[in-house]
């Protein structure tokens, strides 16, 4: 489903499928993060900068995605 038709229903009155497409858009959301997690640290990026980017503590966002 493309993210204009989850934002669609995630906004809409129904809450059978504003829960659904909001899980779904919850599950891209960690998909696109964990890619450029991924990205800043094959750039060289510390885990201070990645967790400045994400309004998170460094030590979160490592303890999240060191395995990568």
């Amino acid at each position: 489903m493309e993210v204009v038709e989850l934002n669609r229903l995630a906004t809409g009155a129904n809450p059978e499928t504003g829960l659904a497409a909001a899980a779904a858009l919850r599950r891209l959301a960690e998909r696109l993060e964990a890619a450029q997690v991924a990205n800043a640290r094959r750039l060289g990026w510390s885990w201070q900068d990645i967790a400045a980017r994400l309004g998170v503590t460094k030590q979160t966002v490592h303890r999240k995605y060191r395995g990568l």
